[in-house]
């Protein structure tokens, strides 16, 4: 399908400066476009190749202004142009999802509630009293427990499981092979050194416009609820564990792992491979470097850490700085203490 520049600067309330009739029938990279798509400028390192690229429009912030002329393409000047492509991107996207349909080789059962305008792949099989929303999308070969509900326009992507009894808001989108409702990992000490399974009897509540990746786990709780609040986004590869809290719109990048009932807060941002002690509290607004290791809590509001155990990122750079020159710091104790022996020994 193809979209002229005009309809275009209309979806974003952009402001058009060339040919409002131009058209596209795709999306490319400023570095690498294509004639007939639409790109975006948004990082200033990529500013020169808006003067070579052959895309036909380019969303620009209002502030850019060209240092010579421009390969002839149009241009939609808006006030943040990376979420106005976000914008157009997610348009495009609709217009390739699949219609509406429940494949033949589904297995649901007799009691599930289904709402209209939904896509059920093959081979998914969906429990007794599941309720599925409006215009859910649910791929093929995904697994839905018994008593689950999912709220409306959510997608599950091929190869999720939902364990029973879990629930799914609204607008929310998982990502392949992720899985809902595993049970958490308990097990009580026993004579003889052994542990016996404590059962996990509570279950995943995820709010709505919650992103989980591919591969990642959201362990049940033993009881109550782990807990996924509503706009919070989550990396590939993620282990969150039983009765786990995170708050909303916190974000968590890919190989972390967070133990047992610990409660992340809000607008939190947690980097890639980092290690979160069970049982702890997270305040609002905190930022976890990649790789730190988080072993009591953080009470401080909008606090920034690295390392492990993580110390405050000022300190952190501190004692980095030192780490580093510790093998010369050795090399001129060793001189002196060679200088300062008396002769002959």
């Amino acid at each position: 399908m193809q979209f002229s520049a005009r309809q275009l600067a209309e979806t974003v309330n952009g402001q058009l400066e060339g040919n409002p009739d131009v058209l596209i029938n795709g999306i490319s990279k400023l570095d690498d476009s294509k004639p007939g798509t639409f790109s975006f400028l948004s990082n200033p390192a990529y500013t020169p190749h808006i003067y070579t690229t052959q895309a036909a429009i380019v969303l620009v912030s209002h502030d850019f202004k060209p240092e010579r002329a421009l390969p002839g393409c149009t241009l939609i000047r808006v006030e943040n142009p990376y979420a106005a492509f976000a914008q157009l991107m997610a348009m495009y996207e609709n217009l390739r999802q699949p219609k509406f349909e429940i494949h033949p080789q589904a297995v649901i059962d007799e009691t599930a509630l289904l709402a209209s305008e939904i896509y059920i792949g093959p081979h998914v099989c969906i429990g007794k009293h599941v309720k599925i929303g409006k215009g859910c999308k649910i791929y093929a070969h995904t697994v839905i427990g018994d008593h689950v509900t999912i709220g409306d326009y959510t997608t599950l992507y091929s190869n999720v499981s939902v364990y029973h009894d879990c629930s799914i808001g609204a607008h929310c989108i998982i990502h392949a092979n992720t899985v809902i409702g595993s049970d958490g990992f308990g097990f009580a000490p026993n004579a003889g050194d052994t542990f016996v399974k404590v059962p996990q009897l509570g279950n995943v509540k995820i709010d709505d416009h919650v992103e989980i990746g591919s591969n990642t786990s959201v362990d049940r709780a033993t009881l109550g609820s782990t807990w996924i609040q509503s706009g919070v986004k989550i990396d590939n590869l993620v282990q969150i564990a039983h009765n786990v809290v995170i708050g909303e719109n916190t974000v968590i990048a890919a190989l972390s792992g967070i133990a047992g009932s610990t409660k992340i807060g809000k607008h939190c941002m947690i980097g890639a491979q980092v290690g979160i002690a069970g049982h702890i509290t997270i305040a609002d607004g905190v930022k976890i470097a990649g790789q730190s290791g988080i072993a009591s809590s953080i009470t401080e509001t909008g606090l920034t850490v690295q390392g492990s155990p993580a110390l405050k990122i000022n300190a952190f750079r501190r004692s980095y700085v030192l780490f580093k020159n510790l093998p010369s710091l050795q090399e001129r104790i060793q001189n002196l203490e060679q200088s300062a022996k008396p002769p002959g020994l």
